[in-house]
């Protein structure tokens, strides 16, 4: 099947108001060289997927939030961990970058937690662990790479059948994968560039004078970078899974 033909579910976490709704969207269009309209929106803070639905499409993605936490939790957190342990039951093909990748691994037994002193957000140095530099998917970057971030809740504990495959200077665990399954999770957002990532933290302006007491435009010059390493790994990943 032509991957450009494939059926994609974006679970997002995003208030109605949320700029972010159909930036994300179009962010991961681009990235999979695909049509918007190949990517159908469920919003997971009305309600849970059915499997029914999970097994309509050809690849689940889970994405950022503008003000939800995965440390925090909320009324409808529970139902999306359990769908996302549905994911992990099926074997669906899955993504999961940022509030995916702490919700993914959460729903699997991981411990996630709230540090500021650890948040990260900007272009960041990401390095490989030697299970990365022989994964399918991730061996095919090189052994450090930038990438785009914006967080401060941090996966302190991996699911026990989480594979570790990448880390950063503050950030221990920042990619897994579950072994043998075509389930990837990245802390990083493969889906932004680096004028993408400047419209998202320009959005939420809180998040740059929080973790790096700086505003925009100093963000901007010293603190954002283009991230061309990562910028197919979503393609890849497709092409590994569909191969």
């Amino acid at each position: 099947m032509p991957y450009r033909k494939l059926r994609y579910l974006l679970l997002q976490v995003r208030d109605d108001d949320d700029p972010m709704r159909g930036q994300e969207v179009r962010c991961f269009a681009r990235c999979l060289k695909c049509d918007v309209s190949q990517i159908r929106v469920f919003d997971l803070i009305g309600a849970a997927p059915s499997v029914a639905t999970l097994d309509s499409v050809d690849v689940v993605l889970l994405g950022g939030s503008g003000a939800y936490s995965v440390a925090a939790g909320g009324p409808w957190l529970a139902e999306g961990l359990e769908a996302m342990g549905e994911l992990h039951g099926l074997g669906k093909p899955t993504f999961a970058s940022c509030w995916g990748f702490q919700a993914m691994a959460r729903a699997m037994g991981g411990v996630v937690v709230t540090d500021l002193d650890r948040a990260e957000v900007g272009s960041v140095e990401i390095s490989l662990t030697a299970a990365g530099q022989v994964d399918p998917l991730f061996g095919n970057l090189p052994p450090q790479f930038m990438a785009q971030l914006g967080h401060q809740d941090i996966v302190v504990d991996l699911p026990t059948d989480a594979v570790r495959l990448a880390s950063s200077a503050r950030v221990a665990n920042q990619a897994f994968c579950f072994q043998g399954m075509p389930i990837y999770c990245t802390q990083f957002h493969p889906e932004l560039d680096r004028a993408a990532l400047l419209e998202r933290v320009t959005a939420y302006p809180e998040y740059a004078q929080r973790i790096l007491g700086v505003g925009i435009d100093e963000f901007a010059r010293q603190y954002c970078a283009e991230t061309p390493e990562t910028d197919s790994l979503l393609g890849r990943f497709i092409d590994l899974v569909f191969a």
